[in-house]
């Protein structure tokens, strides 16, 4: 075997973390860290908030990839994530690319995970997790949606493996726990009418707050239309939840879903300006 046949690829590997404290009604960073492929930016803004954007500066994620996310609202502070763009996920010639979130809320504080869509490219491997902690008051507003390809580029994923991992929990009390695994065949299995129905594109939006009975009403007339989509409110450890989960022929159609829900959430605010298509 020659010398080149036994050295491994070289793997993306980045750790970014960042925490925020309240000062004179401001959020403003009490620690910030970035490690190797993972970096934070902070955008400026007007309303007293943080804006985060995180970026994987090796442009995309492939088997053996490890990233690491952890970010902390504290007491009071209002914290929104997203991404700088869409994370690709490349095919995988060996080894599962792993993506770790954690995200924690203190007392009154909001955190709102807003990641662009996660686009996955045919035999691609992820395996990823989110872990929440939150006070007994505190807000999340979290979504991930997911690109079986990309349509417009004649993109189809038919194999591959991706597994996401969601346990979110108030005080000591597990409130919202899911595990969604496609494995092997991902185009035969999202070609189900119970699973996707041959849609390319699906979200899952999960919104942890007192109001959400208020916010109900709303969103089911938004939904009332969209064919696979469904709201449901939901009382766990004394706490009040609403789940959303959406399907779409493509990223475009699931956006225009996809905006107006978020907006609704954040009190009308609009979503992230990296979102803006």
């Amino acid at each position: 075997m020659t010398e080149a046949a036994i050295i491994a690829p070289q793997r993306a590997w980045g750790k970014g973390r960042l925490s925020a404290k309240s000062w004179r009604g401001n959020t403003r960073i009490a620690e910030l860290y970035q490690e190797g492929c993972a970096k934070i930016r902070l955008p400026k803004t007007f309303d007293g908030s943080m804006e985060a954007v995180l970026i994987n500066s090796s442009g995309g994620v492939t088997g053996g990839d490890r990233l690491a996310w952890a970010f902390e609202a504290g007491e009071g502070t209002s914290l929104c994530l997203t991404t700088q763009a869409c994370e690709k996920i490349y095919k995988a010639s060996a080894g599962t690319a792993e993506i770790e979130t954690r995200l924690s809320a203190a007392a009154g504080a909001r955190i709102d995970w807003l990641p662009q869509e996660t686009i996955l490219f045919d035999r691609a491997s992820l395996s990823r997790s989110l872990e929440v902690d939150l006070a007994a008051d505190a807000v999340l507003l979290a979504v991930e949606a997911v690109l079986l390809g990309r349509k417009a580029m004649g993109e189809a994923v038919h194999a591959g493996l991706f597994r996401d991992r969601w346990r979110v929990r108030s005080g000591d009390k597990l409130i919202h726990a899911e595990n969604l695994t496609l494995d092997d065949e991902i185009a035969r299995l999202a070609a189900r009418p119970a699973v996707l129905g041959g849609a390319a594109a699906f979200a899952t939006l999960l919104y942890v707050a007192a109001d959400c009975e208020a916010m109900l009403t709303r969103l089911r007339a938004a939904l009332a239309s969209v064919a696979g989509a469904g709201v449901s409110h939901y009382k766990v450890g004394g706490r009040d939840k609403l789940i959303a989960r959406l399907v779409a022929a493509d990223g475009f159609e699931l956006r225009k879903i996809l905006i107006p829900l978020i907006s609704h959430l954040r009190k009308d605010a609009s979503v992230p300006k990296v979102w803006t298509l």
